[in-house]
């Protein structure tokens, strides 16, 4: 029984007169392999997990790589990084990358290469906002959570200034 009545919205006999009433259990009459979903008798497919925020999302950042379209774009990255690092040549493993030292941005602005940028970052704790976002709560990270990572960026220098780039945005002004 459900809040004082028995019924299947889905076409069920007792939603069409015929007396029988299903139990809200494991077999209820509705779609097969699908579990009760939220509301009122809903079946509903299961649903991928939703997470508020992005883990160390850059502020300056405009896109994720995930949304570049290249698979694996992050691990190329990381292999760019640690070559470019260990490279007794810089200016020839960046032509060897197909990164351009002159180039044309998508609004025409013609762009040359200053400067290769890698940061260590290594992420030791984590906040928790409080409701109302006035305040927030504070936790070091226990040593098995703790991250690392590098970040990489190409800064060009236009007309209108300079430019910090992504090695996704990169390797579209080299495909351009």
């Amino acid at each position: 029984m459900h809040r004082g009545h028995d019924h299947d919205h889905h076409g069920g006999a007792a939603a069409h007169g015929g007396g029988v009433a299903h139990g809200h259990g494991g077999s209820n009459g509705s779609h097969s392999g699908v579990a009760p979903g939220p509301g009122h008798n809903h079946a509903a497919p299961p649903r991928a997990v939703a997470q508020w925020q992005t883990p160390h999302l850059d502020h300056h950042h405009d896109h994720d790589h995930a949304h570049e379209g290249e698979a694996d774009l992050d691990l190329v990255e990381s292999a760019f990084v640690e070559g470019f690092a260990a490279a007794n040549d810089p200016t020839s493993f960046l032509r060897l990358a197909h990164v351009p030292f002159e180039a044309k941005a998508a609004d025409g602005t013609a762009l040359v290469l200053l400067r290769v940028e890698t940061e260590a970052v290594t992420d030791v704790g984590a906040v928790t906002p409080h409701l109302g976002g006035d305040s927030f709560r504070y936790d070091p990270l226990p040593a098995k959570l703790v991250t690392r990572r590098r970040r990489l960026r190409f800064i060009y220098r236009g007309a209108d200034g300079v430019r910090a780039l992504t090695f996704a945005q990169v390797r579209a002004l080299a495909g351009a």
